[in-house]
Protein backbone atom coordinates (compact mmCIF):
# COMPACT_ATOMS: atom_id res chain seq x y z
CA UNK A 1 0.00 0.00 0.00
CA UNK A 2 1.18 3.50 -0.75
CA UNK A 3 1.00 6.37 1.68
CA UNK A 4 -1.37 9.21 0.89
CA UNK A 5 0.02 12.70 0.57
CA UNK A 6 -2.35 15.11 2.34
CA UNK A 7 -0.46 18.23 1.18
CA UNK A 8 -1.08 17.39 -2.50
CA UNK A 9 -4.68 17.71 -3.72
CA UNK A 10 -6.17 14.96 -5.83
CA UNK A 11 -6.25 16.03 -9.47
CA UNK A 12 -7.84 14.53 -12.51
CA UNK A 13 -4.99 13.44 -14.84
CA UNK A 14 -7.20 14.27 -17.83
CA UNK A 15 -7.48 17.93 -16.74
CA UNK A 16 -4.43 20.15 -17.32
CA UNK A 17 -3.06 22.17 -14.42
CA UNK A 18 -4.74 25.62 -14.57
CA UNK A 19 -1.46 27.36 -13.65
CA UNK A 20 0.09 26.01 -16.87
CA UNK A 21 -2.66 27.33 -19.14
CA UNK A 22 -2.39 30.79 -20.73
CA UNK A 23 -4.73 33.49 -19.44
CA UNK A 24 -7.11 34.50 -22.23
CA UNK A 25 -8.80 37.91 -22.17
CA UNK A 26 -11.00 39.25 -24.96
CA UNK A 27 -10.03 42.61 -26.45
CA UNK A 28 -13.58 43.86 -25.86
CA UNK A 29 -13.16 43.11 -22.16
CA UNK A 30 -10.04 45.26 -21.80
CA UNK A 31 -10.98 48.05 -24.24
CA UNK A 32 -14.56 48.47 -22.90
CA UNK A 33 -15.40 51.77 -24.63
CA UNK A 34 -13.24 52.07 -27.66
CA UNK A 35 -10.82 50.49 -30.07
CA UNK A 36 -7.56 51.10 -28.20
CA UNK A 37 -5.82 50.40 -24.92
CA UNK A 38 -2.68 52.00 -23.54
CA UNK A 39 -0.39 49.57 -21.70
CA UNK A 40 2.36 50.57 -19.27
CA UNK A 41 5.18 48.04 -19.09
CA UNK A 42 8.09 49.07 -16.82
CA UNK A 43 7.62 52.74 -17.64
CA UNK A 44 7.27 52.15 -21.40
CA UNK A 45 3.89 52.99 -22.94
CA UNK A 46 2.44 50.81 -25.66
CA UNK A 47 -0.73 51.35 -27.67
CA UNK A 48 -2.83 48.33 -28.62
CA UNK A 49 -5.52 49.19 -31.11
CA UNK A 50 -8.06 47.34 -33.19
CA UNK A 51 -8.28 48.19 -36.90
CA UNK A 52 -11.44 48.42 -39.00
CA UNK A 53 -10.59 44.96 -40.34
CA UNK A 54 -10.55 43.57 -36.77
CA UNK A 55 -6.76 43.11 -36.55
CA UNK A 56 -4.74 44.20 -33.51
CA UNK A 57 -1.70 46.48 -33.80
CA UNK A 58 0.73 47.04 -30.93
CA UNK A 59 2.94 50.14 -31.22
CA UNK A 60 5.45 51.75 -28.89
Amino acid sequence: MSESQPDRPMTDPAQPDASLLPKIVSFQEISRCGDEVWIDNDGQLYRLRKTRQGKLILTK
